[in-house]
């Protein structure tokens, strides 16, 4: 008998599961799926990560280096597209790996999702917090250091937490508060929230390239790639390419494995399928504009930033609106901020939106409590209670933990869960290739092979601490998977009783 550690789902099962009543509303078009995608794409970090990564690791390259990264997210995107084309139910690369790389490989990536989506949320939170105090600021408007932030933060020179003044991040733990009865109410509410907030940023992010294309200079380009066109590590050891102060790699394709984190989000638009009017169609669509739109925009914004000043002179903190401050045009400073709110509010909101999802996935197959992490409310046709749990949990990451030290979790176990996606329509291709496929991923098998290939060079030039830790979060997940998930399996009792 066959492990059951590796046993894989049929596809007819997925599929059968659609025929139930405690599904998921179907009201989102290829519109809304896009916007989702660009809602969770783009947020603060285009202002501001931008600036940093520039003037430290890439310099005007960093055009190429967004070029790369999204190019590995499109051999992923196009891997996700496939799958969400074939199987249109909740659970994203959870569900996937389920139905061709056995119970196990499902566990390991529905497991790390939670910790992209959670980790993520709680992370895009606190940014958010910071963002509005900022605002608050510039009307008079501080708050008392207790309420302003976490009572621990983690000091990067000693290695340790040391303590500060505040007791709580209070408007961090607001805005979770706010993102989560929205999304409890419903898919289409949140939906409609998501595209203001999107139309805002986008609007934002249009400004500051067309405005700012009247003040580049082609000789802030030059040297194009002051820090070479290579800077791959292994294991947190650089072997091509030049170094920084630190012994980190520094250059385009450096650049390319620190800035992938602004990408990282076009796949919660799989975690949507089963709300999709269409998905067989409405979903590739949603992935593949929303990854195309979000790439185009991060290059023209890195063209005009690094077009209006020297890459030296370039603010690590605040790149953009200094630049604009810069070239004389200190206003363009209040559109920046009241995009740099709405960004992260959509972000916040569609990585929220996306963990109880992938949740609800694991409880139908038996590995989380379905009578919890299962319920669809009656009325609103939302994972309620999973979704107030996420919502608890990400309020007190948010609230009382630093999570700075845990933000490159979200990069290397994306990354993770593209490596599985590109590697199960490898292995879905020749299990089964008479399944229907009405988005079949194109260039057959260079896409997803260049997807893994993409996504472990850049997995192995980030920092060796994100390996440990990323690994602790999987050795907790066994203890789980283990001590529950395997002895409630649904695909095990299915297979024991002889009905599959």
């Amino acid at each position: 008998m066959a492990n059951p550690l590796f046993a894989i789902k049929p596809l007819s099962l997925l599929l059968e599961e659609m025929r139930g009543e405690n599904r998921l509303r179907r009201v989102l078009g290829p519109v809304s799926l896009t916007a989702l995608g660009v809602g969770a794409v783009i947020g603060a970090g285009i202002f501001v990560a931008t600036g940093a990564a520039a003037h430290n690791v890439a310099g005007p390259a960093l055009m190429l280096s967004y070029v790369v990264a999204g190019l590995t997210c499109i051999f992923a995107a196009l891997c996700y597209a496939e799958f969400a084309s074939m199987v249109p139910v909740a659970g994203s690369a959870y569900t996937y790996a389920y139905a061709t790389l056995g119970e196990l490989f499902a566990w390991i990536i529905g497991w790390d999702l939670v910790l992209e989506y959670a980790v993520g949320s709680a992370a895009v939170a606190n940014g958010w917090s910071g963002y509005f105090q900022s605002v608050l600021a510039k009307v008079g408007i501080v708050l008392p250091a207790a309420l302003s932030g976490p009572p621990i933060i983690y000091d990067p020179q000693s290695g340790h937490f040391v303590a500060t003044a505040g007791i709580i991040n209070l408007p961090a733990v607001l805005a979770v508060a706010v993102v989560t009865a929205v999304l409890v109410k419903g898919i289409a509410e949140s939906a409609r929230f998501n595209a203001t907030m999107v139309f805002i940023k986008v609007a934002a992010v249009i400004f500051v390239i067309l405005v700012g294309s009247y003040y580049i200079h082609p000789e802030n380009w030059r040297p194009f790639a002051p820090f070479g066109m290579t800077g791959v590590g292994f294991f947190g050891h650089a072997i091509l390419g030049q170094t920084d102060a630190g012994g980190h790699p520094v250059g385009m394709l450096a650049g390319a494995a620190i800035i992938f984190f602004a990408y990282i989000g076009f796949d919660s638009v799989s975690t949507h399928a089963e709300e999709a009017r269409r998905p067989q169609r409405d979903v590739p669509i949603g992935i593949v504009a929303s990854l195309v739109v979000c790439t185009v925009l991060y290059i023209a914004v890195v063209a005009v930033l690094t077009g209006m000043v020297p890459y030296t002179q370039i603010s690590e903190n605040a790149g953009v609106s200094e630049a604009f401050k810069t070239a004389g045009l200190p206003w363009a400073e209040v559109i920046i901020a009241a995009a740099g709110v709405a960004g992260i509010t959509s972000v916040l909101l569609v990585m929220m939106l996306s963990a109880p999802r992938v949740f609800l996935a694991m409880a139908r197959d038996g590995m989380v409590p379905a009578s919890f992490f299962g319920a669809v409310h009656p009325r609103f046709r939302t994972p309620w209670k999973s979704t107030l749990l996420i919502g608890a949990f990400v309020a007190v990451l948010s609230g009382l933990l630093p999570i700075d030290a845990l933000l490159h979790l979200t990069n290397i176990g994306t990354l993770l869960a593209f490596v599985i996606v590109c590697a199960a329509v490898l292995v879905m291709r020749r299990t089964h290739p008479e399944a229907e496929r009405p988005f079949r991923a194109p260039f057959f098998p260079a896409v997803p092979v260049l997807g893994i290939a993409s996504c472990l060079l850049l997995m192995f030039s980030l920092p060796v601490a994100n390996w440990w830790r990323l690994l602790a979060w999987l050795a907790l997940g066994f203890l789980i998977y283990f001590g529950y998930g395997r002895r409630h399996s649904v695909l095990a009792r299915l297979r024991a009783e002889g009905r599959i």
